[in-house]
């Protein structure tokens, strides 16, 4: 009995084990391992690469010839997703100096970093002439033109996006459009 018993806990440990390297050899075989949840080591190309493997797995194109269709039309209905989140102005706020804060050696007075948001894209002119007017405590008509302009910015981003969105959509079928929807590539 003890000898048994003794037998498969040693068995189980074994197999801990195993499963522990397993998942670690794999992870850093991904590029899973390493700061930052694992994007430290991420090759941008290679993430779209996947990306769009995955996308056309999931609309069900096996024909090369459709999908140089579809592809370059999903790519830009992405781009046009990230242009219209203003990815630039989550960075000021997170990045930047608000009104009453001030940064000092990379962490804001809060003592949040500030390595800014996900995305690398640099903040739009008038993101950074908004929050500028913010941060300098300008006047109310100064703020309420840089607003207007960003507004402007964020109008036409969103209508390129809708546009990109109905040239994709040209192109599916109900079925991948169905999918596509799901997937937020279109509305």
């Amino acid at each position: 009995m003890i000898r048994q018993l003794t037998h498969s806990l040693l068995l189980a440990s074994s197999l801990g084990l195993l499963l522990a390297f397993s998942t670690n050899a794999t992870a850093q075989a991904t590029g899973g391992g390493g700061g930052r949840g694992g994007r430290a080591n991420r090759d941008p190309a290679q993430f779209l690469a996947r990306r769009m493997e995955q996308y056309r797995q999931q609309l069900g194109v096996t024909s090369d010839d459709e999908w140089k269709v579809i592809q370059p039309r999903i790519e830009k209905v992405m781009q046009a997703q990230r242009e219209t989140r203003v990815a630039g102005f989550r960075g000021m706020r997170r990045g930047g100096t608000t009104a009453g804060s001030q940064t000092t050696g990379g962490a804001s007075a809060t003592g949040r970093s500030n390595r800014g948001g996900r995305s690398s894209t640099p903040p739009s002119p008038e993101v950074q002439a908004l929050q500028q007017a913010l941060d300098s405590q300008a006047s109310a008509e100064d703020v309420k033109a840089k607003l207007a302009k960003f507004r402007e910015v964020v109008k036409q981003r969103e209508a390129s996006l809708v546009k990109a969105q109905d040239d994709l959509r040209a192109v599916l079928t109900t079925r991948q459009e169905a999918v596509a929807v799901l997937a937020g590539l279109l509305r």
